[in-house]
């Protein structure tokens, strides 16, 4: 097998075209008759024993001419008895015409020069249903005296079978080594290429590795040689040009603008969007451009950003609601830590949706000792996916939100301690919320590749609608207003600010939802998440439809 392909194998028929009457003609060519090689062949005994001597003319004749007649013929196993080395020769010499697909061969002696025998081939390849193609070379052969027998032989080599050809490699024909051409296209038809979307150069390297045998794509054919593994190390002759493949993705033309926009003045910085009703995958960016691929691939703590999971946990347990009275406490202990909100401020007497506006630390914190230890990592899973295996169409980190206990549980619930994620998994939480179902984002549609999505059950009706509320409210007028003022529609969004040790600023976070489309960003390493990625997230958002 080669790079997934079976390279054919046809029987070889050989013949041999040489002047007069073949290869026992070659005596002929010396000049001075069959007795005159004989006389010749016998008058070295006086300078060195017979059985040291090198060949005399008549014996290259004939040992060559048999040789490339047992050849021609398809008889690799005599041709190989006239060598040196009759188990390597034997077996590649049938390796040639089982592997390189030849179904005809002629092979055309010259005039001897010592003990070397140049010789032409023209062959005849047809690999499975294409035409046959005419491949011809010229080669050469040496004829000795084994040392350990005296026998007149061909010195075996490889080089024999083609000039220059070593040993651990072989002539075969069949699919090139190389990867056929894949066009990527984007949801509207047009061809998604490196040079116009840098951003997005290593996600068309991964669908045209993935998808190339399901894109109606073709190698080249070629005879080759190969090395040991399978490795092109000269393309001898195309039989085949190769045929250019198409995959679509789900990229949106104007929404893939809009990110690669939003991002373009950032130092470092990430964006996806996706569509909420279907998952949908609509547009990534990342800068810089040739940076690592934190959209799609990224780990990080999503700070606040996570309190809408939270928040859903909550209300599902029946420890938060909305309009209810919830406690916002400048500080919080739980598990030996001391927590606090951003200033250490505090709301009196408000509501869950005020702390959810306001994004205040304590109020998810406060609820920490009602809850088991798995019991946000099953949410996340069951009701957003997170944590699951998504089949993206590339490579992808899907969440993760570990089983912690004591203090660490406690900063998982405001996005911080173990849970890791990137704003295709942040922004496919605002999709679920917006929709009121999970559905896992895809970049390439899952017929392609025979795929099956990933599913989860979402949250209840009731809980969704109420995020959906609590999101809007942080929209509107919470710590998200900023950043999506002037944008109309049915509109929530959320911010984060994820504390990493280390660093100067925390990593900043925004996610959010306009109409059907669902956008998540991160700019690390710049301050808060309203001021920072909102601006990159309402960007992107302006050009949902």
């Amino acid at each position: 097998m080669r790079n997934g392909q079976k390279v054919a194998v046809i029987a070889g028929v050989f013949v041999v075209m040489a002047t007069g009457a073949g290869f026992g003609a070659y005596s002929m060519l010396s000049g001075d008759g069959d007795d005159g090689g004989q006389q010749n062949a016998s008058s070295t005994s006086d300078a060195e024993p017979q059985e040291s001597a090198p060949p005399s003319a008549a014996e290259v004749l004939e040992v060559s001419g048999e040789f490339l007649d047992a050849w021609a013929a398809g008889d690799t196993d005599g041709a190989a008895a006239l060598t040196d080395d009759a188990g390597s020769a034997a077996q590649a010499l049938a390796a040639l015409a089982e592997d390189a697909s030849v179904s005809g061969f002629t092979l055309s002696a010259g005039a001897p020069e010592g003990g070397s025998v140049p010789f032409g081939v023209v062959a005849n390849i047809a690999y499975e249903e294409l035409p046959e193609r005419e491949w011809s070379y010229d080669s050469e052969l040496t004829v000795v005296r084994d040392a350990d027998s005296g026998e007149i032989v061909v010195d075996w080599e490889p080089s024999v079978l083609y000039p220059g050809l070593a040993e651990g490699q072989r002539i075969e024909t069949g699919p090139s080594g190389e990867l056929p051409p894949v066009t990527v296209l984007d949801a509207e038809g047009g061809e998604l290429t490196a040079q116009a979307h840098p951003t997005l150069k290593g996600v068309l390297e991964d669908i045209g590795e993935r998808f190339a045998d399901h894109s109606g794509a073709s190698p080249a054919v070629v005879t080759r040689i190969t090395d040991a593994e399978g490795g092109t190390v000269e393309e001898l002759i195309e039989l085949a040009e190769p045929v250019a493949g198409e995959v679509p993705t789900t990229i949106v033309p104007a929404i893939q603008a809009a990110a690669e926009a939003a991002v373009a003045d950032k130092d470092r910085a990430a964006v996806v969007a996706i569509q909420a009703s279907t998952g949908a995958i609509q547009g990534v960016a990342n800068a810089p451009a040739d940076s690592f691929d934190i959209a799609l691939q990224g780990s990080y703590a999503p700070g606040s950003t996570f309190k809408i999971v939270t928040a859903s946990l909550l209300i599902d347990e029946g420890l938060a609601s909305a309009g209810a009275k919830h406690p916002c406490p400048k500080y919080f202990e739980h598990g030996g830590w001391k927590f606090q909100n951003l200033d250490k401020f505090e709301i009196k007497d408000g509501t869950f949706a005020d702390s959810f506006a306001a994004s205040c630390n304590t109020a998810f914190i406060s609820q920490a000792g009602e809850l088991s230890d798995e019991a946000l990592g099953d949410h996340a899973r069951d009701a957003f996916g997170l944590g699951l295996t998504w089949s993206v169409g590339v490579s992808t980190l899907d969440g993760a939100v570990p089983t912690q206990s004591l203090a660490q549980m406690a900063a998982s619930l405001i996005g911080q301690g173990g849970v890791r994620m990137n704003p295709m998994t942040m922004a496919s939480v605002s999709a679920t919320v917006k929709s009121g179902t999970f559905k896992q984002p895809y970049l390439v549609p899952a017929e392609i590749g025979g795929r099956e999505l990933a599913t989860a059950a979402g949250p209840s009706a009731a809980t969704a609608a109420e995020l959906r509320s609590l999101m809007n409210r942080t929209a509107v007028s919470g710590t998200a207003a900023e950043a999506m003022a002037g944008l109309s529609g049915d509109i929530g969004a959320k911010t984060g600010s994820a504390e990493v040790d280390g660093q100067d600023k925390p990593n900043a976070w925004f996610t959010g939802y306009r109409n059907d489309l669902a956008v998540a960003a991160v700019v690390p390493d710049s301050g808060h998440g309203g001021s920072n990625a909102g601006p990159v997230v309402a960007q992107v958002l302006s050009a949902a439809p």
